[in-house]
C-alpha cells in the first residue's frame, strides 16, 4: 500500500532552519517525482518544491527561493526538504505528494510554525 508520511516539523524562531522529510513505500521512489506544498491557516495549499525522478531537477516556489533546498535518497524511499532562514509567513503544514498511477497521494502533513 502507497504511504507517504511527513516529519520533522515543529516550532522554531524565525532566521532558523528545519529539514522536513517524506517518507515512502508501496512505489519504487526512484521512478517518481516528489512534490512538497503546503497550507497556512485560510489559505489555500500551495506548491513550494518538488524535485523529479530522471535528473533531480527541482523547482521553487519564488516565495522560498534562495533558503529552501529539496533533496531524495533513494536508497532511503526518503525525500527531504530543506528549510532555512525561516520566516513567520512560512507558517504551515508541510505536505508531500507523488503522482502514482493516474491519482495524487498525500501525506497527512507536518506543522511548521515559525515565531519568536
Amino acid at each position: 500500500q502507497l504511504q507517504l508520511v511527513e516529519s520533522g516539523g515543529g516550532l522554531v524562531q524565525p532566521g532558523g532552519s528545519l529539514r522536513l522529510s517524506c517518507a515512502t513505500s508501496g512505489f519504487t521512489l526512484d521512478y517518481y517525482a516528489i512534490g512538497w506544498f503546503r497550507q497556512a491557516p485560510g489559505k489555500e495549499r500551495e506548491g513550494v518544491s518538488c524535485i523529479s525522478s530522471s535528473d533531480d531537477s527541482t523547482y521553487f516556489a519564488d516565495s522560498v527561493k534562495g533558503r529552501f533546498t529539496i533533496s531524495r535518497d533513494n536508497a532511503k524511499n526518503t525525500v527531504y526538504l530543506q528549510m532555512n532562514n525561516l520566516k513567520p509567513e512560512d507558517t504551515a503544514i508541510y505536505y508531500c505528494n507523488v503522482f502514482f498511477r493516474g491519482n495524487t497521494h498525500w501525506g497527512r502533513g507536518t506543522q511548521v510554525t515559525v515565531d519568536s
